[in-house]
């Protein structure tokens, strides 16, 4: 048994929530308030846009016309999951490939496209809010949520912190503080594992002598559950439990087994330390391909819908493509934005140096 298969089950005190197998068969009967064409559809749709943009942005990049980009391939269940149950209020402190969330939640492919470019406004969204910008130092939006969710407490709202992290973070210090404090103060918070098995090139068995990753809750005195992260209908209802239970000053944990099938950047060659059989394996679980089967199988779903699908998915990827090209450059002075309310004398001196030609 290698590095990667131990970690699938672990202990059976920890058991996977889901609903369907691998191929899209129903394994238990699906939640009530989810198992309608209108509800999985839309799922399935979210996947389906996830998957295409990333494809685009990965394309981009190759071509010169986009930094360094993390790809969300295979893991887009867990995302758009996340995203569906939450409400509005609440606030998500994502890691850096969480666009299926981000996009449900009304974040632009266009800001995405620009946050990956480089300019700041693209963590400016005009759909979310008080949503965090992508945290890309590992574990660091741990204690954001932390904060976030004191907050509520403190105003009496009833809202929660969902934050998202690789199964990398949960070996960082910031991590391990952020559940302790949450479990300490009972704040309205949910920690999401995106367990993609891979933290770079270091499997999550090398990473742990722990049997899951949810079982690290235990000592935060906090609830941790597992669910199969390919499979969306398992993510939606387990996430939306939990955000209810944070609510009601619960802080929850949920380990969400995925895959990462393609490179953990593009500045990446995952050739390097994993066999492709293994990645060829893992693509018998993919998470859209598994609800299309499920879709399918109750006549939801059919090639006609398929294909009026891509097409506009396809319409609406290469329209924010075409804005996000056509925005002009940003001016040199604009790495002094986005930093202070008010800029502190000092770095504004600067700016005006810089302005003026002479910094």
């Amino acid at each position: 048994m290698n590095a990667v298969d131990r970690f699938e089950e672990g202990s059976p005190s920890w058991p996977v929530t889901r609903y369907l197998d691998k191929g899209g068969s129903a394994l238990q009967d699906i939640p009530s308030a989810l198992d309608d064409r209108q509800t999985l559809a839309a799922l399935y749709a979210a996947m389906v846009r996830t998957r295409t943009f990333d494809q685009k942005a990965v394309s981009l990049q190759r071509t010169g016309r986009l930094g360094t980009y993390a790809s969300s391939l295979g893991q887009e269940a867990v995302s758009v999951g996340i995203g569906a149950a939450m409400d509005p209020a609440d606030v998500l402190l994502p890691a850096f490939r969480d666009h299926g969330a981000m996009l449900w939640r009304g974040v632009t492919m266009t800001e995405i496209l620009q946050y990956w470019s480089g300019d700041e406004r693209g963590c400016d969204y005009a759909g979310p809010r008080e949503d965090f910008p992508v945290a890309i130092p590992v574990a660091s939006q741990a204690p954001h949520a932390v904060g976030v969710a004191m907050a509520f407490q403190l105003r009496g709202e009833k809202r929660a912190a969902l934050c998202i992290l690789g199964d990398g973070a949960t070996s960082k210090g910031d991590f391990y503080e952020s559940i302790n404090a949450c479990g300490v103060w009972n704040l309205p918070a949910v920690f999401v594992i995106n367990n993609n098995r891979w933290a770079i090139s270091e499997p999550v068995a090398m990473q742990t002598a722990a049997e899951t990753l949810a079982q690290k809750a235990v000592a935060a005195g906090i609830a941790g559950v597992r669910v199969d992260g390919n499979d969306v209908v398992a993510v939606r209802h387990v996430v939306g439990r939990a955000l209810e239970e944070a609510r009601s000053g619960r802080p929850q944990l949920v380990e969400a087994l995925t895959y990462r099938l393609g490179d953990h950047t593009t500045a990446d060659d995952a050739r390097r330390y994993r066999d492709d059989a293994e990645v060829s394996a893992r693509w018998q679980e993919e998470p859209v391909l598994r609800l299309r089967n499920y879709l399918v199988a109750r006549d939801w779903w059919s090639k006609a819908d398929e294909e009026a699908l891509i097409r506009q998915v396809r319409e609406d990827v290469d329209g924010a493509v075409e804005a996000y090209l056509a925005l002009p450059p940003q001016p040199p002075a604009a790495m002094f934005d986005h930093l202070y309310a008010v800029l502190p004398p000092s770095l504004a001196a600067q700016r005006a140096l810089l302005e003026d030609g002479d910094g």
